[in-house]
């Protein structure tokens, strides 16, 4: 045979798309190309595959050796076909010998890198690679992956996994002479075990503010907090995830995809193949956990929505169904700030290249916090100095936020300032967290029982039943929307909100009490 045609796959966005890597042998000098539109790393297989070949114990034919990777107009990147190009050479050269190896390379797909001695490196993409062969290949495909991404993919909960430490093994394993490791389907994949979390008791004063941290997380509103420095704004927001309930398995497997394609906290000269286990035994403790992302204000536009050659996720996509926290919100640049629009709104992000688009979700609830100008002491009455912020330079520092952007909070909060006295103030109750999250996953079951979203995100189709008002509500909700100018967005995130607040006291309408705390909590906005 001096054809051959191995089944792997190439990643776009988090979708796992089926390749065919051809490999043919034919007479002439001997030559090895690679072909069906590669980047530089796969280019650079030749040389990978070459010698992990001749390592492994096989001969590398002296012929001329095209392998194509179809279709040839979808991008390829990364040594992940490294495997699927030694093993397609070895089967049209005839050194894999087994009266099976049809039927075997037919129901299994390969990826994995090789090193130079022929072992296998563990691959970026991983788990959505396992997710890609799960929904489209429908049980009538297999996948073998390298040993080290194993504890990565058991999240899965399938055994429809086999894993190998080097190309040998694989071989072996087309020959018939030996098993490839499979995973159990109770590996790992319903524990829960969540970071521990910082205490709401924590938080002295700002009950204004702790009662729209409650409401935000409850029906995954937006949230803006103003204050001077010092008041709690950073603090508040760092314990929001203690209230959020665990990733259901679905979310949890969105997030895992997401954050295999992301291995940027692979220490450069680590060992690839411990730094991934490491990598895997944290997720695997910890993958129903929501994220909660926090950047730097120097953080560019491509690193907070994501980008580069090959696509990573940006930090948005990261926090997917979890917390985006944006400190000192008006320092990022306006680029980064603007980016934000969009999946803001439609709850994905889309990544368009030379030769692809890309989409990556990002379902997140943003919560933000910025000082009213930049000395930060602005209307602060018992501040430490006084503001000497000319007006000039208070209007341009808040107008780096944009009025689309500002649109797209929920709730926008002004902290005050606390009085002395309540610092001594001892701790409430130490079973706070706990008080608060059960209230949290009490209206969160409600707002998924009623329509499969919470209220933030919500199709208004879905929604719009359950936001019905009184005439004294609807009277209220007028006047204010006219005394604010508010857009048709503002007059919806209201309601979204009131009907948080009725939901956390599991009210099936929405009184008037409830529209005004969501007026509230939005004529903050008004800057």
């Amino acid at each position: 045979m001096s054809l051959s045609i191995i089944h792997s796959r190439a990643i776009a966005g988090l979708r796992a798309l089926p390749v065919q890597v051809e490999a043919d042998l034919a007479n002439g000098l001997p030559n090895f190309s690679i072909v069906g539109l590669p980047d530089t790393a796969v280019r650079e297989a030749r040389d990978r595959v070459r010698a992990a070949i001749t390592n492994s114990g096989f001969d590398f034919p002296q012929r001329r050796v095209t392998v194509n990777l179809a279709p040839a107009d979808l991008p390829k990147d990364s040594g992940r076909f490294d495997l699927p190009i030694a093993l397609g050479i070895l089967v049209a050269s005839g050194q894999i010998k087994s009266p099976h190896l049809n039927s075997l390379i037919s129901r299994w797909e390969f990826v994995g890198e090789l090193s130079l001695t022929g072992n296998l490196l563990p691959i970026r993409g991983a788990f959505a690679l396992a997710m890609g062969v799960l929904h489209q290949a429908q049980g009538h495909r297999s996948l073998v992956l390298p040993y080290s991404n194993r504890d990565e993919v058991s999240l899965t909960a399938s055994s429809q996994f086999g894993f190998a430490k080097s190309l040998r093994d694989v071989t072996d394993f087309l020959a018939g002479a030996k098993e490839l490791e499979t995973i159990s389907t109770l590996n790992n994949t319903t524990v829960i075990n969540i970071t521990p979390h910082l205490e709401w008791s924590d938080i002295k004063g700002q009950e204004r503010a702790k009662r729209a941290a409650l409401i935000a997380v409850a029906g995954g509103h937006n949230l803006l907090m103003m204050g001077a420095p010092g008041l709690g704004k950073s603090m508040i927001a760092s314990r929001m995830p203690a209230l959020l309930p665990p990733l259901s398995h679905q979310e949890a497997c969105e997030l895992a995809s997401i954050k295999s394609l992301d291995h940027t906290t692979v220490l450069p000269d680590s060992d690839p193949s411990i730094a991934s286990q490491n990598m895997a035994a944290v997720a695997a403790a910890t993958w129903r956990e929501p994220p909660y992302r926090s950047p730097h204000h120097s953080t560019p536009a491509r690193a907070l929505i994501g980008g580069g050659q090959p696509v990573r996720p940006g930090e948005i996509s990261l926090a997917h169904h979890g917390i985006l926290f944006l400190d000192e919100l008006p320092e990022f640049s306006r680029d980064s700030l603007e980016s934000l629009r969009e999946p803001l709104e439609t709850g994905e992000i889309s990544i368009a290249r030379v030769r692809e688009r890309l989409r990556l979700p990002a379902k997140v609830m943003l919560v933000a916090a910025m000082n009213p100008c930049p000395c930060g002491y602005f209307g602060a009455p018992n501040a430490q100095r006084l503001c000497n912020c000319p007006p000039d330079r208070i209007m341009r520092y808040r107008m780096r936020i944009s009025g689309p952007l500002l649109d797209r909070f929920d709730m926008v909060i002004t902290l005050e300032a606390l009085p002395p006295s309540t610092l001594l103030e001892s701790k409430e109750t130490a079973n706070l967290n706990l008080e608060l999250a059960n209230q949290v996953a009490q209206a969160r079951e409600i707002q998924k029982s009623r329509q499969q979203e919470l209220n933030a995100k919500a199709l208004i189709q879905k929604l719009d039943p359950h936001l019905a008002l009184d005439l004294r509500s609807q009277t209220l909700l007028q006047k204010t929307a006219e005394k604010f100018g508010w857009s048709a967005r503002a007059w919806n995130r209201v309601l979204r909100v009131a009907r948080t607040v009725a939901d956390l006291e599991s009210t099936p309408s929405i009184s008037v009490q409830h529209l005004s705390e969501a007026i509230e909590m939005r004529r903050a906005l008004q800057l």
